[in-house]
């Protein structure tokens, strides 16, 4: 998943905390990042389809009704308006401005006019798929017609007409292009989704705070190493190596795709260990380039294909409206079988130079599915059936995409790669459409990378819980705070440009540490180098952890003690407010 899921969303501050050894970090939780508007966040998810314009004149909407039982409110319009344009508080917002301190004003003036750079095709292509109607059902629970009827047609006439007006889509040319007399909120609705959200972030915050804690644990307990006197995994190896490209083409599948190889120059009759990239949806082979050239540099031969069906291309046709969606359902199945035909291309023109009976993988959220699948995680339809039912109100954004496997004929696809025996997975997706069940069955050494600012795979479900999943007894968790879905992705001239305040802080930070994380794992598991398993430590994360991303490894995690930080934060709610 690459810039198509970009997100917009509200500058909610994370306390960092002081941090002392032995003690437990105190984080405030009741602020963090949250999407401003669930329909704008996912007006660049990128699951999109055919478009449909409307150009009919319709009434615009002139005022904001708000019910709070029996008390109704209203705003007018072009109140806001003349707040965002011109600064000026008109008598009908004084009214409400008294509760905002000026930071929160001005804030309030910004989300008005921030623009989003979409075509009016493009979120009319989103807006008609079957992703984009499930958004649309969801936040038309919230914001109403005028006669109290769902917004879900509303907003979607709203959104296509506010993209095509010249200032672009804003918040505020959506509230302008509503096409009845007045808005409704939905109050008790719209309190129940802030009540869902905060519990997120209370449970979240409290999972990241057990994880940091533990992370201070281990490191405790783990012998002193000098690490500024061992090698540097964040600077390159020393082994030089040429980059070859080329196109291959699964007849079987009728699949054809390109592939960047980076061979080291290692001595004769010496087989370099092999490792295979795959990117994430949106993305291509350039987003993880740095990652290749790096791994090549201490010895590795790195495949990096590009997935035909869910790439940058695909996305930007896409948009263009030459084709129908961004990844179908088949695309759970191919990814892993592209890798699976890779490995067997290599061995049929280069087996004489890797050592392909032992293989490692490295993906990026739909590229983590793929290495989870290859590690041995098979589709759970159950898991599916139980999760994507029409009643299910999820905030984790990456069940639009997990959840198109239940479109998927239910069987027992051969997706494993034996080949495959060490797997590191960036914010991969997968608590639905593998579930505890097939977590527990991978076997292999696995390293699960999460960033605790990710709207798009939540660190809580897609990475922190899953990891309490695994029973295999070489297993990693590594937490980037204040890291985002793409913070460990290198820019990329094939894919849409992702705004920095959505990329997040120092990407390039992010971007050592998985260097540095990606050598020492493969060449522990991989290349049999076993003075490398020093590096896989929470001493070691601590080591080069820099403030601005704050690192975070540990080997250790419990069911239970992820149990306990969600007893505590509900026991710390309002009665009223308890399950």
């Amino acid at each position: 998943m690459n810039s198509n899921f970009g997100i917009l969303q509200r500058d909610f501050k994370l306390k960092t905390p002081d941090r002392k050894k032995g003690s437990h970090p105190k984080v405030d939780f009741s602020r963090r990042k949250l999407p401003i508007g669930l329909g704008f966040a996912l007006v660049n998810l990128g699951l999109l389809i055919s478009p449909s314009i409307i150009s009919n004149p319709v009434q615009a909407a002139e005022q904001i009704y708000v019910s709070f039982g029996p008390i109704e409110v209203s705003l007018p319009i072009a109140a806001l308006e003349v707040y965002a344009k011109e600064g000026r508080i008109e008598p009908a917002l004084a009214a409400y401005t008294g509760y905002l301190t000026p930071e929160q004003l001005e804030q309030l003036k910004q989300v008005l006019v921030a623009r989003v750079d979409i075509t009016p095709v493009a979120i009319a292509q989103f807006l008609y798929s079957p992703p984009g109607e499930i958004i649309l059902r969801r936040v038309g629970q919230i914001i109403e017609t005028k006669a109290r009827q769902p917004g879900f047609y509303a907003i979607r006439a709203a959104l296509i007409k506010a993209a095509a007006d010249p200032e672009g889509l804003t918040l505020l040319n959506v509230l302008r292009e509503f096409p009845t007399y007045g808005i409704r909120i939905n109050s008790s609705r719209g309190f129940e989704v802030i009540d869902e959200l905060s519990n997120l972030i209370q449970q979240t915050g409290g999972a990241i705070a057990t994880v940091e804690q533990q992370a201070i644990t281990e490191a405790s307990a783990q012998p002193p190493t000098n690490f500024s006197q061992l090698l540097d995994l964040r600077q390159s190896g020393s082994v030089s190596y040429s980059k070859e490209s080329f196109t291959l083409n699964d007849l079987r599948r009728n699949r054809t795709f390109p592939v960047d190889l980076y061979l080291p120059n290692l001595q004769p009759g010496e087989l370099a260990p092999v490792i295979v990239i795959s990117h994430g949806l949106g993305s291509d082979r350039q987003t993880f380039g740095y990652l290749a050239n790096h791994l090549a540099s201490y010895g590795f031969a790195v495949a990096v294909p590009e997935h035909p069906g869910s790439n940058a291309e695909q996305v930007q046709a896409l948009i263009d409206g030459f084709v129908s969606e961004v990844a179908s359902p088949q695309e759970l199945i191919d990814r892993p079988l592209d890798i699976k035909f890779l490995l067997d291309e290599l061995k049929r023109s280069y087996g004489g130079r890797l050592n392909l009976q032992r293989v490692g993988v490295l993906g990026q959220s739909f590229g983590g599915y793929t290495a989870l699948a290859l590690s041995g995680a098979e589709i759970n339809f159950e898991q599916l059936q139980q999760d994507c039912g029409p009643e299910n109100n999820s905030l984790n954004l990456s069940l639009l995409l997990q959840c198109r496997a239940e479109e998927l004929l239910p069987a027992r696809y051969d997706l494993q790669d034996e080949r495959v025996t060490a797997a590191i997975a960036i914010n991969p997706v997968g608590s639905t459409t593998f579930g505890e069940l097939q977590f527990s069955q991978i076997n292999i050494p696995l390293m699960l990378v999460a960033g605790s600012n990710d709207t798009v795979a939540p660190a809580l479900p897609e990475q922190i819980q899953p990891f309490t999943w695994l029973t295999t007894p070489n297993k990693y968790l590594v937490l980037l705070e204040d890291a985002t879905h793409f913070s460990a992705l290198a820019a990329s001239t094939g894919s849409v440009p992702v705004p920095p305040q959505v990329i997040g802080p120092a990407p390039e930070v992010a971007q050592e540490y998985m260097k540095a994380l990606s050598v020492a794992f493969f060449q522990t598991y991989i290349a049999g180098k076993s003075d490398f398993q020093v590096y896989l430590s929470a001493s070691y994360a601590q080591y080069i952890s820099q403030s601005i991303i704050p690192l975070n490894l540990i080997q250790t995690l419990t069911p239970n003690q992820l149990t306990g930080v969600t007893a505590a934060e509900a026991s710390q709610q309002p009665s009223s407010l308890r399950p």
